[in-house]
């Protein structure tokens, strides 16, 4: 029986290209014949550590003020990002995201990762930032968002009270700066491989194969 393939990948919930490169990912492990043994495992990044739960104002609002970039550009750059979400099956809706720190959201992907429900968790935040206007820095909207995927509410809001999982997200910090890590999604292959960005899916398939090959090489 063949080894399983880890695919570890840093992302932050509030990055439009993580959610791009997730569904790119998953168009390219679609087309790798060895899919069923590839274990994916989502690790923190926060690109904006430094964002407040509650920002007020609209993304136009926070990328001028984080950016220093005139608004008719930032508008511009947001029409661009969502015209390319689309091609992907993505209906991004910026008018509507609620931007905030992401380091309760990161805290609860740890628990979920422990209930075996990462993936359909990081799906489900993803969905409600970029696609519904959740606020993922709230706790309880976090727990509401974590009962659409089968985790307990209650474990959650204890989870985030406790702060049982702030050492895992640093260490997923740690990690990616270790790495070298600059910007996300980074994708990591059998500990060997790095894919910077939304890359095609054929990218991803091919580093596959040749993870794979290299196996059999091996064996």
């Amino acid at each position: 029986m063949a080894a399983p393939i880890t695919v570890d990948i840093w992302s932050d919930i509030a990055c439009p290209w993580c959610y791009i490169g997730k569904r790119k990912f998953e168009a390219g492990l679609a087309e790798f014949e060895s899919r069923d043994d590839v274990e994916v495992t989502y690790h923190s990044y926060e690109l904006s550590p430094d964002t407040p739960d509650d920002f007020a104002g609209s993304s136009i609002d926070y990328l001028v003020e984080k950016k220093g970039m005139p608004a008719d550009q930032v508008k511009q750059m947001l029409g661009n990002v969502t015209g390319i979400a689309a091609e992907v099956g993505l209906d991004f809706d910026f008018d509507s995201v609620l931007q905030t720190k992401t380091l309760k959201a990161h805290q609860v992907l740890h628990h979920a990762k422990a209930q075996g429900k990462q993936l359909e968790y990081a799906e489900r935040l993803f969905k409600a930032f970029f696609e519904e206007g959740r606020h993922v820095g709230n706790s309880e909207v976090l727990a509401d968002l974590a009962v659409d995927v089968g985790l307990h509410r209650d474990a959650v809001l204890a989870v985030l009270a406790s702060g049982e999982y702030a050492d895992a997200v640093e260490a997923d910090i740690d990690q990616a700066r270790a790495y070298g890590i600059t910007g996300v999604p980074f994708f990591v292959i059998n500990g060997k491989y790095g894919i910077s960005g939304a890359q095609s899916p054929e990218t991803f398939t091919g580093v596959l194969d040749k993870v794979r090959a290299e196996e059999s090489t091996n064996v």
